[in-house]
């Protein structure tokens, strides 16, 4: 392991992260202090994903083939345009296409960040160093609403918004300054196309559960800080409070991934995602801060379990199919999840009612829990020792 770039990769990820998380839980309140519906306030959240959808096609075969490091600066360049140009969305209209801009920054980032880690992770440690990501990932997104709730309270929702183009800048400026192209690892003799890793069942479960996964995930993001302010009356600090405990806990994943290269990585999957679900259920039955609060870290707790090991599951499928193709699907199916759940959900939030958002996210997560473990074999993948 490389670790100097593995430092420089993560502290860029986490200053970008940091910038999201500022201002993602806010985002949904801002939009209903415009007049947005539950429907325009899924799309304003799947706006992010849409754009992402259609650029993770080519991105990470392109990756492949002309190298990160380009695709790293420029997604960080369109992610701090995206951020000033919010700054200035005063109807939803223009919210929505900001949000659209600003996901095609973030795919040409985020899954070109996990292919590197890929390229510099050796085998039989996938589960240790994708955990490591993931926790400095989480913990990003998870510490931006703590500071973005009081930045909300102290001033606006909108100067939010600059701070996360500030931060955007600066994730840049290190990327570009620090970050060296490294030999990628491309795909085998026969697996050159961008569809290549749907070839393996186990790509096909993982991918089922992390589509799933993200609706449930899109979903909490759209409406839970909603929820929190309409019927519990939290005050911006307090969401902010809230959204950010999913940071202590998500630091877990540094050793859950750990766990994964060590324990059978399908049950982990399995029992984590099976946990999340009943969290979520629970959600719209509270009533006040310290019981969301409770729920909300539940899931994460959950989520700490089940996700690093579906990311190892990729990242082992990436040394035969290509690994910028394999995190690409990967996030590929992350982004479906997280487009089509807020806009789907958002319409049964107007139709039924706030609560049966959580509902609903639930019955969608135990649908890739099932598919995920009807499709990954019960035999752990094997697995060498991990040097570095």
């Amino acid at each position: 392991m490389n670790k100097k770039a593995f430092i420089v990769l993560v502290g860029s990820m986490f200053i970008s992260m940091l910038g999201m998380g500022i201002v993602s839980p806010f985002l949904p309140i801002y939009a209903n202090s415009l007049g947005a519906s539950s429907l325009q306030i899924g799309l304003v959240q799947a706006a992010f994903n849409i754009t992402g959808i259609g650029t993770l096609l080519f991105v990470g075969r392109l990756s492949d083939r002309f190298g990160r490091k380009s695709f790293l600066s420029g997604g960080l360049s369109i992610l701090t345009i995206a951020s000033a140009g919010l700054m200035y969305a005063n109807d939803i209209a223009s919210l929505i296409l900001w949000r659209l801009v600003q996901g095609l920054g973030a795919s040409a980032h985020l899954p070109i960040a996990q292919a590197y880690l890929g390229d510099i992770t050796p085998e039989g440690g996938e589960g240790k160093w994708m955990g490591y990501f993931n926790a400095i990932l989480f913990a990003g997104m998870g510490a931006g609403p703590l500071i973005g709730g009081f930045i909300a309270d102290a001033f606006s929702i909108k100067t939010t918004f600059l701070f996360m183009a500030i931060l955007n800048v600066v994730g840049l400026v290190a990327t570009l300054l620090f970050l060296k192209e490294m030999p990628r690892k491309t795909a085998r003799g026969g697996n050159a196309s961008i569809i290549a890793p749907l070839k393996s069942r186990i790509m096909q479960g993982v991918l089922s559960f992390r589509m799933t996964t993200g609706i449930g995930t899109a979903s909490l993001m759209a409406f839970m800080p909603l929820f929190a302010d309409l019927r519990i009356g939290l005050s911006a600090s307090l969401i902010g409070i809230l959204m950010a405990a999913r940071t202590p806990v998500s630091i877990l994943q540094s050793y859950t991934g750990r766990l994964a290269d060590k324990w059978n990585r399908r049950k982990m999957v399995v029992c984590g995602g099976a946990a999340s679900i009943i969290a979520v259920v629970f959600l719209p039955l509270t009533g006040g801060f310290w019981s969301l609060l409770a729920v909300y870290i539940s899931i994460t707790l959950a989520q700490a379990f089940a996700v690093p090991p579906a990311n190892a599951y990729a990242v082992h499928e990436g040394r035969t199919y290509g690994m910028g193709a394999s995190m690409t699907m990967f996030m590929l199916a992350m982004q479906l999840g997280n487009g089509v759940g807020p806009v789907a959900l958002g319409s049964l939030a107007d139709l039924f009612g706030l609560e049966c958002v959580f509902y609903a996210a639930a019955v969608f997560m135990a649908a890739g829990v099932v598919l995920f473990a009807w499709m990954v074999p019960a035999i752990s993948t094997p697995r060498k020792p991990a040097r570095g």
